[in-house]
């Protein structure tokens, strides 16, 4: 919790990054808010990286069903075992590779990971093909926003 204020800003310059690359619309309308972030802590979902002592990024990590993947339009899961989640992935930019850190450390834990992403995040779209993500079809989030889901199976890496 001691660090929200840190996670907070790097949130805020990853809103940033996105606009600069074609992506101004995905996160908008104050999201991600402190209180969700807040929320997400609580609840033991949100993983702070760190790097020589620094906050370097931050992604949220939930073992099980979300249900905004409950229906997939124009495609369909690879699998319906139990899958963990990973949202809202953000980087403080100040070294290269931290988002496949991230997805490297969820490999670890589970072999079955599901993602989606806005359709202008080329960024993040290029870091899942390059990571063996599968584009699978499209998913609603519960305010009616269409994402790309993306869908992974592997072998847990150590």
């Amino acid at each position: 919790m001691e660090e929200l204020p840190r996670l907070m800003e790097i949130f805020e310059r990853a809103k940033r990054f996105m606009a600069a690359h074609g992506n101004g619309g995905q996160w908008i309308n104050g999201y991600p808010s402190e209180e969700l972030i807040r929320s997400e802590i609580e609840a033991g979902h949100c993983f702070a990286c760190e790097e020589g002592g620094e906050v370097v990024g931050t992604f949220c990590y939930i073992d099980g069903v979300d249900p905004t993947y409950l229906k997939i339009y124009d495609g369909a899961w690879l699998n319906d075992e139990p899958y963990a989640v990973i949202h809202r992935l953000a980087s403080s930019g100040k070294r290269k590779g931290i988002g496949e850190e991230c997805f490297r450390w969820a490999f670890g834990r589970k072999r079955n990971i599901r993602v989606d992403t806005h359709r202008d995040n080329i960024v993040m779209q290029r870091l899942l093909e390059k990571l063996g993500f599968s584009r699978r079809g499209i998913i609603y989030l519960l305010n009616g926003s269409e994402r790309i889901a993306y869908h992974w199976v592997g072998e847990k890496v150590k």
